[in-house]
């Protein structure tokens, strides 16, 4: 059996703080998302403002949120006509 070492149980304990914070994020991004998807234009400039920060804290890679704040674009237009 290993050495209980304190900083590996430290690092352990902040992977899964860390990991469950982002979780939350990134269900609530999906949440956000799919409700900018029903056409409301408040609700798109709050899902893309949500992918930027995001993106920005490293929870999303940029090219992710990039990829996907184009395709809300690009459907929102589409609905319009």
């Amino acid at each position: 059996m290993a050495k209980r070492i304190r900083s590996g149980l430290k690092r352990l304990r902040q992977t899964a703080k860390r990991t469950e914070h982002n979780q939350a994020i990134r269900s609530r991004l999906k949440t956000m998302v799919k409700r900018a998807g029903s056409g409301q234009s408040d609700d798109l400039l709050a899902a893309i403002k949500a992918l930027d920060s995001a993106a920005a804290a490293g929870i999303v890679h940029k090219n992710a949120a990039a990829r996907r704040k184009s395709r809300l674009i690009r459907r929102q237009r589409a609905a319009a006509g």
